[in-house]
């Protein structure tokens, strides 16, 4: 049996252990309470305030609408939802907190639309995931520590707190169910620190503070997304009753958020929901509105989270569940009700009628600026990314120091230079 850290029950020392040994400059913090601080403080959580999380901050329907969420302020919320229900659990809360602030780190200009723009031009160097290039900032690109032969080692946070942060613990083409997924956690040329920080652990499974925070993640977006739709007018509670209606919502549900899911347990999971009494079935933008659909929100955090606790604590006992000891079990019922909570978002507000013509534009935004940014580096990139494709090996290094540059970019930042480079250009 390993020995345990001192203030750290259920965690060996070998989780403590950072890829660059350094002192601690304040006796009396645990570890993950430094590698919350240094997540907290890092320049690429505060660039998450300029990215979109579904409604573009900025955009103004109706004199109700209220400041819409971010990547940063949705990452705060999932680091709330993370943090209480991994205590409950018996995980540090410290730990999960870390991993839910640093989950969408990686994540480039305009969203998932621009993750998959920046796939398509990095396919020679093994393609753009927003997973792996959370770690890559994890433990590569954020300037905090350089070991001492001169090697960045990004924030230099411990071994499980980059366990936690990892969503998807293998290389492209690795997924244990779908080889051809296109979710990934990890770059070739990122392998050593993945290596590094899997040495112990099950091939392919997640640590459960990781499948904390990918549970919190999904609680959050979902009930968060649907609440920033009705603010801007995009959703219409009533909407929800209509048969037609219904079935297009149970479409998009079955088809990317609960395949093989059937109709009718669809319907029953969205009734269940609907039959609650908290639950808002008109929206007005009046404070008591407002108040009523802030409640509604709190509601649906603590169903999914106590849900999940209940039936987690069910089966494997009241004891501290940290690491490789368990898995987190979510009931079916829960899931599909925020799988149903998902498509109603997907279906009212990313598939508004200007959506794909905008997210059409967004694309050639990132690709443009690519192949500009590639004609001419390492002229146009900043220090840091300069520094980098000065320094690489071969073409498939300076190319990813180029989508490092671009991933690094918030969506208004994308849109400046595009528009300095390619339209001025």
């Amino acid at each position: 049996m390993p020995p345990r850290a001192s203030g750290l029950p259920g965690y060996p020392r070998t989780d403590l252990h950072r890829y660059v040994v350094e002192p601690d400059k304040r006796p009396g913090r645990t570890a993950f309470q430094r590698d919350r601080a240094r997540v907290l403080h890092s320049a690429a959580l505060r660039r998450l305030a300029g990215k979109t999380q579904v409604v573009t901050p900025g955009s103004y329907a109706h004199a109700w609408d209220a400041t819409p969420r971010t990547r940063l302020t949705h990452s705060l919320e999932c680091a709330q939802v993370g943090r209480e229900l991994g205590a409950a659990l018996g995980c540090d809360p410290d730990l999960v907190e870390t991993a839910c602030l640093a989950h969408d780190m990686g994540h480039p200009p305009f969203g998932h639309n621009g993750e998959e723009a920046l796939d398509d031009v990095a396919g020679p160097c093994g393609g753009f995931e927003g997973n792996a290039q959370s770690l890559r900032l994890l433990a590569r690109l954020e300037p905090k520590r350089f070991a001492d032969d001169g090697r960045p080692v990004g924030l230099n946070l411990t071994r499980a707190a980059l366990d936690a942060a990892t969503k998807y613990p293998w290389p492209r083409g690795g997924h244990p169910d779908d080889p051809g997924s296109r979710k990934f956690g990890v770059y070739e040329d990122d392998l050593p620190v993945f290596v590094w920080l899997r040495e112990g652990a099950p091939p392919l499974r997640r640590c459960f503070e990781a499948q904390v925070m990918d549970w919190s993640d999904d609680v959050a977006y979902s009930v968060h997304d649907v609440e920033d739709g009705l603010h801007a007018g995009h959703l219409d509670p009533n909407v929800l009753l209509a048969e037609a209606e219904r079935r297009e919502i149970f479409a998009v549900a079955a088809a990317r958020y609960a395949p093989g899911a059937g109709e009718a347990e669809l319907a029953e999971a969205l009734d269940r929901l609907l039959d609650q009494e908290w639950w808002p079935h008109g929206y007005d933008g009046t404070a008591r509105a407002q108040a009523r659909l802030k409640d509604a929100t709190s509601q649906l955090i603590g169903r999914f989270c106590l849900a999940a606790e209940g039936a987690t604590r069910q089966a494997y006992g009241s004891g501290r569940l940290t690491r490789y000891a368990a898995e987190l079990i979510v009931p079916d019922e829960q899931r599909l009700e925020c799988a149903v909570l998902k498509a109603v978002a997907d279906r009212y507000v990313m598939q508004r009628p200007d959506q794909e013509r905008i997210r059409a534009e967004q694309r050639v935004v990132l690709t443009e600026l690519a192949h500009a940014l590639i004609a001419r580096a390492p002229d146009g990139l900043d220090p840091q990314f300069h520094r980098l494709f000065t320094e690489a090996a071969d073409d498939a290094a300076r190319l990813r120091a180029v989508v490092d540059q671009i991933a690094a970019l918030t969506d208004v930042a994308a849109l400046t230079l595009h528009q300095r480079l390619v339209r001025r250009g």
